[in-house]
């Protein structure tokens, strides 16, 4: 069977639209039977004119009736007027519906993106920067807002304005029609040569631009590690590399894209005098009488305007048109991005009855560069486990696995004899807690915060969890207790504290296994003893991994396994692997004595 082929990046963006239009036909409908009615009226009311040229004309030769030309030609330019007035009318209704659709549309996409970003797989945030993520919610959404607003319409109207000027000129007079044309192949050529090097230009505007947003968020971030290391110039000269790009590529873009209306308006000027010449030249020739051939050249006049109008009015808009498409284009690739789906069917995990077992474990975040080479680990039931290794040993791998971030690929996680892949991804998460080496807070109180992971959580049970973390004392001192407004950029605590936040939070989900991710290593000693008291707690009855730096914080654990280069080389308890005199016996000796 022949495999279909791929749709282009234009037919994607395309579809992408559609998806989103389809729930509003209503208001489409509307606004194209409101842009008929606009362009019936453009296309009729030149004839009126017309006509009302002739009758003047006729009257001001005395060739008829003079009171009989002149109601003629008063009803004519009534009926001129009327015409446009109801086409401002159409337009004015028109522009009301298709706001209010495309507000609505634009502000679905805008939900889908971020619900979808929350249905992702983590391995998309790992490779992807924040500010090119960000970038998607603003100068691609905006983009396709501005473009939805302002083009949509314009394609719409002044679509059926081109097509119903070209079929009511030849109705009128087809050799005066075939003059207003003549120059449009010319015109499409051009026009097609010129667009698809805009159409690059601003593609790759886009890309540059989410590039330098990746770049600037990456530097705020490392604000103060530029400042203390008097990298600020440096970080300037990154800026200008990734603002140059920029510049080069919207400058072409908007370049090519903008060439083609003055192209448009100076074709226009040398169709309108075709139009006069030829119409003269009929007057002259006798093929129609004087008055009959003024009120032609009058009527196409207009219609030569009419005709070029559409034609000028897209192509002004076309780089807002293809940075819609550009921004479509990026959105539905996101759209398409694989997904978890903690609905799917499988076991249900309710507590772990035996414990959680690592079987011949073989993983690499690329498929070049493999982190674990066969781990085997394994912790009993309400036993501790901590892992210990130098830099890129695996640890923090090997929690990413636990906690089905990523997937095995070979070997097996299990809990309870089960794969975490046969188990449903809402149970294993609520059965394992993660307490992470940096600490977030989100915007809100400080209840809310500790009872994020379980937001029906009474205030006792939030005090009781804060006393385990031995974080109420402190928080007690806040003029607002509880209730004191805190968020991860502007923040009352310390990197110590949030952590114990963080452990209270974890404490409050009540997890049947718990994973401490280097939860000591980022704080001084008073504190880490605080910590350690806290995990003590959090730990006891638990099954849990601990992975850490400082060795004497899991001197009791039950369990330490020693990993180097995604190997377990050494296994046993504190007293066993000093014993051994190995590679953990040089860990803790090398750091007992810095300490």
């Amino acid at each position: 069977m022949n495999k279909a082929p791929e749709k282009s990046n234009v037919q994607k963006a395309l579809a992408y639209f559609a998806r989103y239009l389809k729930p509003y036909w209503k208001g489409i409908t509307i606004v194209i039977v409101l842009g008929l009615i606009s362009t019936a009226t453009q296309v009729i009311a030149p004839i009126f004119l017309g006509n009302a040229v002739s009758s003047l004309t006729k009257f001001v030769a005395g060739a008829f009736k003079g009171q009989n030309q002149l109601n003629n030609f008063y009803q004519a330019l009534g009926l001129m007027i009327g015409f446009y007035a109801l086409g401002i009318v159409s337009t004015f209704i028109a522009w009301m519906v298709m706001s209010k659709f495309n507000a609505d549309s634009t502000n679905d996409m805008r939900e889908n993106l971020f619900g979808k970003f929350q249905r992702m797989l983590i391995k998309y945030f790992d490779t992807h920067q924040d500010g090119k993520l960000l970038s998607l919610f603003t100068s691609d959404l905006d983009n396709i807002f501005n473009a939805m607003n302002n083009a949509v319409f314009e394609i719409i109207s002044q679509g059926t304005l081109f097509i119903g000027t070209i079929i009511i000129m030849f109705v009128v007079n087809p050799m005066m029609a075939t003059m207003t044309v003549a120059t449009t192949p010319f015109i499409l050529i051009i026009s097609i040569i010129i667009m698809k090097k805009a159409r690059k230009y601003l593609d790759k505007q886009q890309d540059e631009i989410s590039d330098l947003n990746g770049y600037i968020n990456e530097q705020i971030n490392g604000q103060k590690v530029i400042i203390a290391n008097g990298l600020r110039e440096e970080s300037i000269d990154g800026f200008k590399t990734y603002n140059n790009k920029v510049r080069h590529a919207m400058f072409n873009g908007q370049f090519y894209s903008g060439m083609l209306f003055p192209l448009l308006q100076g074709l226009s000027l040398l169709n309108l005098a075709i139009v006069i010449v030829g119409g003269a030249w009929m007057i002259v020739s006798g093929q129609v009488s004087q008055a009959v051939g003024l009120g032609l050249i009058v009527t196409f006049v207009e219609y030569s305007q009419t005709y070029f109008q559409p034609l000028t009015q897209l192509t002004s808009i076309y780089s807002m048109i293809q940075l819609a498409l550009t921004g479509g284009r990026r959105l539905n690739a996101v759209e398409e991005q694989a997904e978890e789906n903690p609905e799917l069917d499988g076991e249900v995990l309710t507590e772990i009855k035996d414990g959680v077992k690592l079987e011949n474990v073989y993983f690499g975040y690329t498929p070049d560069k493999e982190i674990l080479h066969g781990v085997n680990i394994s912790v009993d039931k309400g036993k501790s486990v901590a892992l210990v290794g130098p830099t890129g040993s695996g640890k923090t791998t090997i929690m990413n696995l636990i906690n089905r971030f990523y997937d095995v690929d070979k070997g097996h996680v299990m809990f309870d004899g089960v794969d975490v892949r046969d188990i449903t991804l809402k149970s294993l998460r609520d059965n394992v807690g993660i307490v992470l080496q940096d600490s977030v807070l989100f915007t809100g109180t400080i209840e809310d915060n500790i009872k994020y992971g379980k937001p029906n959580a009474s205030r006792e049970d939030v005090i009781r969890a804060a006393k385990e973390a031995q974080i109420h004392d402190f928080i007690m001192t806040l003029p607002d207790g509880y209730d004191t407004e805190v968020s991860d950029e502007n923040t009352i605590f310390s990197t110590g504290q949030k952590q114990l936040l963080s452990i209270a939070r974890t404490i409050l989900t009540d997890p049947t296994f718990l994973i401490l991710d280097e939860a000591t290593s980022n704080v001084d000693t008073v504190t880490e003893a605080k910590i350690q008291k806290a995990m003590d707690a959090v730990i006891a009855g638990r099954t849990s991994f601990v992975i850490a730096h400082r060795l004497k914080t899991i001197l009791n654990s039950d369990k330490i396994v020693v990993l180097k280069d995604g190997n377990v080389i050494e296994e046993g308890n504190h007293q066993e692997l000093l014993k051994e005199h190995g590679f953990y016996y040089d860990l803790y000796t090398n750091q007992m004595s810095f300490e």
